[in-house]
């Protein structure tokens, strides 16, 4: 489950990233892209106690996740 969740947490760090630099890619003004970044430290933040929290409430693996299938 753990593995799951870091992937899940990965996957969706990515797409917003990616879609944030999307939008954002023609922008110009010196203190809307200072903004944007302040808000990506944010949300990197969030990302990263939602990782922490995961870890403090983990569960036993599936059966999926045992080391003959990995």
């Amino acid at each position: 489950m753990h593995v799951l969740l870091l992937f899940v947490f990965r996957t969706y760090a990515i797409r917003r990233i990616r879609d944030a630099f999307r939008e954002n890619k023609n922008i110009k003004d010196s203190e809307k892209i200072e903004e944007l970044v302040n808000k990506a430290k944010a949300n990197l933040e969030v990302i990263h106690r939602q990782v922490t929290i995961g870890q403090l409430y983990s569960t036993q693996k599936l059966v999926i996740e045992g080391p003959e299938n990995t």
